[in-house]
């Protein structure tokens, strides 16, 4: 069993540029950490916007213990809340999604605003105050049409991202979207080591035939420079787009916590399809179709996304269990893109339904074989997994510096 002082000293011997230890995909006590020390306490991406189309549209999203309801306002403000009747506690919505004029407790019949004000509540008595009892929120915040919730009490600043990050989603118009396909698969690996085999393409040309047509190979796609520098080909890329008034530099922020870079396809690919030709024939936002690539993005723990000039790709991550991570993606299209018209569904998602389930069988595999007695810890390729080192660094450095508070109060009793 591993006590947190024993992590950190996990953590204190882990060898720069290697995979980690094996407790830190295994271990239910590694696994408690990382839920109450990140996933609690960081901003966490939800939803795209486009999943709440109207007022009331909601959807009720479960991170660990928590259950949360994300609601559309009749004013059109998304707000989050806990998952919770202000009575007893009840669940107010037991479905996945759906659309309700108000948030109503199945128990009793408590009745909510969908801005979280109590409405209703029978036989309370006369110096009963509906306005003390209005559901928990969340801490949520949207950017350019993604939304982001945080479960802590106090969130840690989200300002800069947003700053950051909105001027590259803007030309996206990702709240003209609609949702044209969601799906959720569960890999029966650790999150982590879902997010080392996204932080590099050195497994793509053995394992994703479909999706090595269209997304870029080099290095520099899915790696991190650290110190922002880039092939002249890329600058020049880079260059050409945002003079064209479409952001597209790479950006590292957030001690590392975010990325944004608008990295070139494949040679004369426009789109994630087989054909390479575009996957929808109504662009979703502003950016030109011709040789603009995909902007890549990730924010650590929780999202990576791909956003073309056609369409965008959101994924979500969700720890399950030490061995265990749900795996959501949404494709979203203009909002005015007929089906059967505009775009072929199975052509919109051929390519990364394929993917996600090859990926899945990787991270599976993975874990297999670090739950073996006989791993040890292996060296990254400096070329091939820059991100992945990368993120493995952010991984340890949030969680060392979410334990030291307590250890040193632990040292002081």
């Amino acid at each position: 069993m591993e006590t947190q002082a024993s992590v950190s000293d996990l953590l204190a011997r882990r060898k720069a540029g290697h995979s980690l230890e094996q407790p830190f995909y295994t271990s239910p006590e590694i696994f408690a950490l990382d839920m109450s020390r990140i996933f609690y306490r960081e901003w966490l991406f939800a939803i795209p916007s486009a999943v709440l189309p109207k007022a009331g549209s909601y959807v009720v999203h479960k991170i660990g213990t928590y259950s949360m309801i994300i609601v559309k306002g009749q004013d059109g403000v998304i707000r989050a809340f806990h998952n919770s009747c202000r009575h007893r506690g009840s669940v107010l919505c037991k479905t996945a999604q759906g659309h309700v004029p108000k948030l109503v407790c199945p128990y009793h019949q408590w009745t909510y605003e969908l801005d979280g004000r109590l409405l209703y509540a029978r036989d309370m008595g006369a110096d009963f105050d509906p306005a003390d009892h209005g559901l928990k929120p969340i801490h949520c915040r949207s950017v350019a049409g993604l939304v982001y919730i945080c479960l802590a009490d106090e969130a840690p600043d989200f300002d800069e991202f947003a700053k950051t990050a909105e001027p590259y989603l803007a030309v996206h118009d990702l709240a003209d979207a609609k949702v044209a396909m969601q799906t959720t698969i569960v890999e029966k690996g650790n999150w982590k080591l879902v997010w080392e085999n996204n932080r590099e393409c050195y497994h793509c040309t053995g394992n994703h035939p479909a999706l090595c047509r269209s997304f870029p190979l080099d290095p520099d796609a899915t790696g991190v420079r650290v110190d922002g520098s880039m092939s002249p080909s890329l600058q020049a890329h880079f260059e050409r787009l945002e003079a064209a008034g479409t952001p597209s530099k790479f950006v590292l922020g957030g001690d590392g916590q975010y990325r944004l870079a608008r990295m070139p396809l494949q040679e004369k690919a426009l789109s994630y399809t087989m054909d390479l030709k575009p996957a929808v024939s109504k662009n979703l936002g502003r950016v030109p179709m011709q040789d603009a690539g995909t902007l890549l993005k990730f924010h650590y723990p929780t999202t990576w996304n791909h956003f073309l000039p056609d369409h965008s790709i959101t994924f979500r991550v969700t720890p399950i269990s030490p061995t265990e991570t749900e795996v959501t993606t949404t494709w979203l299209v203009n909002k005015d893109a007929v089906e059967g018209v505009d775009y072929d569904l199975q052509r919109l998602t051929e390519v990364w339904l394929a993917t996600n389930d090859e990926d899945r069988e990787v991270v599976e595999n993975n874990q297999e074989g670090i739950n073996s007695p006989a791993y040890r810890p292996g060296p990254y390729s400096q070329m091939q997994e820059s991100g992945v080192i990368q993120f493995v660094d952010w991984y340890c450095e949030t969680l060392g510096r979410a334990l030291e508070p307590q250890l040193k109060t632990v040292a002081a009793e």
